[in-house]
């Protein structure tokens, strides 16, 4: 079976030579020229993923079409805001009985859709996964254990994907709670700016674990509101997710953040990281969807507020501080 995968970025090559590792032709595609003559001159994404060496069943295709036509599944890498455009210019050529596999974490602006359901749209009928979880894509490239989920509404594709991507150093679960794995993968990316933003500030352990802590409370009050199931929140694409996202220096979200907290102002913050920084869009989208659904998300407010240069970061701590006391099982009910 070959794959298909869209988007050349550090996760998508990683997961290029993962699969080709396994023995599968990967055919790589991407806006890039640039990153695709690298791979092909000298197998290697040095914009994206520098100093790994691609499999040679690794090949980076000429077009679009090309790419994804005559493949098994196709794995679509591309941020969010563009995903429904990377969707549209590859269904026509998608095979029959090909899948597709989204691996990008975010939430669209205006519709407010999440991938699946923006798939569900466009490509109705045909199969769908998401694959998610706590998976930096150089960590993963150096063969470091990695444990992810794979969810779809079809248990087959689910289990389908699972055997795709399973190694002995990714292990592979499955699940159904696709809206929750989404959310957990998308949502986290807000909190891991606001972890950035403390670390940045200069406070410590207390303040990046209550921010965690109250975040992931966050994260599921509006996932439940969604239809999604509370304790996909507490798994991999949950808390899993959130954990390696707003403590590792390979978050893009995160050392945004710390700019953020350390005075740069948030547009420089943004462009100075060089790479899409997915909790940005993502907090807008998540501040309209709190709205949408009356639910409480004052750490994203903050944070959204934050980033859009509303207000200062001391200023939103402090009113995240001084808000009216709760009872902390209180915040859990919906």
């Amino acid at each position: 079976m070959r794959a298909g995968i869209i988007g050349a970025g550090s996760w998508g090559t990683a997961l290029a030579n993962l699969l080709a590792g396994k023995g599968v032709p990967v055919s790589v595609w991407d806006i890039d020229s640039e990153v695709l003559d690298a791979i092909r001159d000298g197998r290697e994404n040095k914009k994206y993923l520098p100093g790994r060496h691609l499999h040679d069943l690794v090949t980076a295709a000429e077009t679009q079409e090309g790419c994804v036509k005559g493949a098994g599944f196709v794995v679509f890498a591309v941020p969010t805001q563009h995903f429904r455009s990377a969707l549209l210019a590859s269904a026509p050529y998608m095979d029959d009985g090909a899948f597709a596999v989204n691996v990008a974490k975010g939430i669209e602006l205006g519709s407010l859709m999440t991938p699946s359901a923006i798939f569900s749209e466009a490509c109705p009928g045909r199969r769908f996964a998401v694959l998610s979880g706590p998976s930096h894509a150089e960590e993963v490239a150096d063969g470091m254990p990695t444990t992810v989920t794979a969810a779809s509404e079809d248990p087959k594709t689910a289990e389908e994907a699972q055997d795709i991507f399973m190694t002995e150093k990714f292990r592979v679960y499955t699940q159904g709670d696709v809206t929750g794995v989404e959310l957990g993968g998308a949502l986290k990316n807000i909190i891991a700016l606001g972890a950035g933003i403390s670390d940045g500030m200069g406070y410590g352990d207390n303040t990046k674990a209550a921010l965690m802590t109250r975040g992931i409370t966050e994260m599921a009050r509006l996932g439940l509101c969604m239809g999604a199931k509370r304790d996909t929140f507490f798994g991999l694409s949950g808390i899993g997710d959130l954990i390696v996202t707003c403590t590792s220096m390979h978050s893009r979200n995160r050392r945004c953040g710390i700019m953020i907290g350390e005075g740069v102002p948030p547009e420089e913050a943004i462009a100075r990281i060089g790479m899409v920084v997915e909790g940005v869009p993502t907090a807008e989208a998540a501040r309209a969807l709190a709205g949408r659904y009356g639910v409480e998300m004052p750490i994203t407010e903050a944070i959204c507020r934050i980033v859009n240069g509303e207000v200062p970061p001391d200023m939103a701590l402090a009113a995240l501080m001084t808000r009216g006391k709760k009872h902390e099982q209180e915040d859990l009910r919906v």
